[in-house]
């Protein structure tokens, strides 16, 4: 099997296996406890942080330097940015939540593109980096989720069908596992490009989502722990 169709099925098993199981648990557990979603959003927080450190960056710079580096970051980070204004504006001022539900799905639909992206251009670094990106991607679509069918739940759409719509939502990571894969199968240039482009995106997730959606849910300092462990498991898979 040839790197970019290991990557593709990677990115699409891991992607669903995090929304999915995120949809069952909003589905039919009515898992509410805001203090661990609030450490699992941490932990995912701190092992994407370790990826970016160690391995991301410097992978990054070792094949296309620095300043192809810094100028992946700024347009990955520039894209989320993007992403997350228009999604903030299509989900103000809705009437039910019936449409959150739906609207939340396809915003992470579209969420999940350059989450592939990230995993297809760590495969053609190398296979542990791929699958730690594709497993702490999975942690982080946990909650992602459970807030599109615990919505739609509550509005009278059937446990199952929610618990469908939840998983599908996860197939896009396959579809930019594959195109990052592709992009960076040219040359070194492409690979480095793609991967510090993966740390952008995942900056901004760290930044503007898990830690910040992490302190809406529970103030209390436990959920800090996870991010300390995120960034040991990361240091212990690198090191």
């Amino acid at each position: 099997m040839s790197t970019i169709n290991k990557a593709s099925l990677y990115g699409l098993f891991f992607g669903m296996l995090g929304t999915a199981l995120g949809g069952f648990i909003g589905s039919f557990l009515n898992f509410k406890s805001n203090k661990y979603i609030s450490f699992l959003l941490e932990f995912a927080a701190g092992l994407m942080n370790a990826i970016i450190c160690f391995d991301l960056l410097p992978e990054s710079i070792s094949s296309a330097g620095i300043f192809i580096t810094i100028a992946g970051i700024l347009l990955g980070s520039f894209t989320l940015y993007i992403i997350n204004f228009i999604l903030d504006k299509k989900l103000s001022n809705l009437p039910s939540l019936l449409k959150t539900g739906y609207i939340i799905f396809i915003g992470l639909t579209l969420h999940n593109l350059p989450e592939g992206l990230a995993i297809g251009a760590g495969f053609m670094s190398n296979t542990t980096l791929g699958l730690s990106l594709a497993i702490a991607i999975a942690i982080h679509d946990v909650p992602e989720g459970m807030s599109i069918s615990s919505p739609l739940v509550s509005s009278g759409i059937p446990k199952t069908k929610s618990f469908l719509i939840a998983s599908l939502s996860g197939v896009t990571t396959g579809i930019g596992a594959f195109l990052g894969a592709t992009i960076s199968s040219i040359n070194n240039y492409f690979v480095g490009f793609s991967l510090s482009f993966a740390a952008g995106t995942m900056l901004y997730i760290i930044s503007h989502e898990l830690l910040s959606e992490s302190k809406k849910l529970y103030t209390g300092s436990f959920p800090s722990l996870g991010f300390i462990f995120g960034v040991l498991l990361g240091l212990f898979i690198f090191i």
